[in-house]
């Protein structure tokens, strides 16, 4: 089973919903043990195909947050969960997408990721028209290393910071220069950060974007797009004295050069390889596609339909010769059905013409033919004579006198043996031979006499 990889680029808040465009994209594809079989960057309409999708979403379209989550499920979680994150959200929370983390925080805390409900369902619907089905999205702040380790102390601390609603507190956290990015607009969803002391930043500074993995377990996190100048004075004062990690994105297919050279300016930050990124994403088991855009691979859309459309034309045509087929041998032996029925009919007409009615060709013959034998004074085989005489010729060394009675009904003979006697088995056998059938019947222990014609 082969695994697509593709990081998505965040949405600029200044383009219209109806100008929203994917550019080319970077992606890795693995087989089923994870060997990387294919690296670049492409359009959507010409990405490599798999059996699976994973998304890494923008961390700056993203805000992970954690909050006690009702105990409910299904449809009536999803509308509950706009009003448990709508005290953090600038934007309304109606528009937004809330997926809920499958692992549970200390305290019983969820994390709970939001996006905009808008851009999330055109970026799923764009790669569902170009013919990926199986899609799963994860958070970019989940695809970074996690955090240095701490101590129990420091991790009780992290757990009662979040416990206490407090989601920038001085936590152990992972940053990583993800990119450059095109807008200075500001994201729609955002999280007031602590105050961060003014940095000096040349006018002409590009912006990076950056993503940030904090809280237990590197469960929280944000993006922010700063300029580069303001990367690591911004870091250093969020991270305070608490231990971190800062990464620089590197080896991204078709942008090497120029995320190089980035991450030579930021001191001290380790190179994250873009197959190590995806790896994570994969490995991560927290998808975004929940509720009305959890995965569906077997739904009919008008791009399925697309792909499908030769292999459903050769089967419609191959059930329309089948039909032809079956149709055109029935028609053929109907016809010989008829044939051989009329030739029948015209055998027993010419035979016995005075036959007013034939229902059954057959039938009416041997009756007619038995007639005749009774008329000419020969005995029908399955007449009682008949049968006593082929049971006489049949008994061996049964002896005549071992015979208790004889029944003769229905053209057959029922024949009844005293107790003492001992019936051999080659009985039946010599019966065939003189041309009857016979057997005993378990229920009445009397033998049945049959004619073999």
């Amino acid at each position: 089973m082969s695994t697509l990889i593709v990081l998505l680029p965040p949405r600029d808040p200044a383009v219209r919903s109806e100008e929203w465009q994917l550019p080319e994209m970077p992606f890795l594809l693995v087989d089923k043990r994870g060997t990387t079989q294919r690296t670049g960057r492409a359009a959507l309409g010409i990405l490599p195909r798999a059996n699976a999708t994973v998304l890494i979403v923008a961390a700056r379209d993203l805000l992970l947050l954690a909050a006690a989550v009702p105990p409910l499920k299904g449809q009536k979680l999803r509308q509950a969960l706009p009003n448990v994150v709508e005290d953090q959200l600038i934007q309304d929370p109606q528009t937004c997408h809330i997926a809920v983390d499958p692992a549970t925080l200390a305290g019983g805390r969820r994390v709970l990721a939001v996006i905009d409900r808008g851009w999330f369902r055109f970026v799923l619907s764009a790669f569902a028209a170009a013919g990926h089905r199986n899609v799963k999205a994860v958070p970019a702040m989940r695809c970074l290393p996690m955090a240095a380790a701490v101590s129990e102390a420091e991790a009780a601390e992290v757990a009662a910071a979040i416990a206490d609603d407090e989601p920038l507190a001085p936590t152990p956290f992972t940053a990583a220069v993800l990119g450059r990015v095109v807008s200075t607009a500001p994201a729609l969803i955002g999280e007031v950060v602590a105050p961060v002391a003014p940095v000096a930043v040349a006018p002409s500074a590009p912006l990076v974007e950056i993503a940030i993995a904090r809280g237990e377990r590197s469960a929280l996190g944000e993006g922010l797009a700063l300029p580069a100048d303001a990367v690591m004075p911004t870091l250093t004062a969020l991270a305070g004295n608490r231990p971190g990690a800062l990464y620089a994105l590197a080896d991204v297919p078709g942008d090497e050069p120029r995320l190089a050279a980035a991450a030579s300016v930021f001191k001290g930050a380790q190179p994250l390889t873009f197959e190590k990124l995806a790896q994570n994403a994969l490995a991560s088991g927290f998808d975004l596609c929940q509720f009305e855009f959890a995965a569906q691979p077997w739904r009919l859309d008008r791009a399925t339909m697309r792909r499908l459309r030769v292999p459903i034309a050769f089967v419609a045509a191959a059930v329309v010769v089948s039909i032809i087929g079956v149709n055109a041998q029935w028609l053929q032996l109907a016809r010989q059905r008829d044939a051989i029925q009329a030739q029948m009919t015209e055998t027993l007409l010419n035979a016995f013409p005075k036959t007013t009615v034939v229902l059954d060709a057959p039938d009416q013959m041997s009756r007619q033919l038995e007639r005749l034998r009774v008329a000419a004074g020969e005995l029908s085989p399955s007449d009682f004579l008949s049968l006593a005489d082929g049971l006489a010729r049949s008994l061996g060394p049964v002896p005549v006198n071992g015979i208790a009675g004889l029944d003769y009904r229905d053209r057959k003979l029922e024949v009844t043996f005293k107790p003492e006697t001992k019936v051999d088995a080659d009985l039946p056998k010599r019966l065939a031979a003189n041309g009857f059938t016979g057997g005993i019947d378990s229920n009445t222990g009397k033998w049945t006499i049959r004619s073999g014609q």
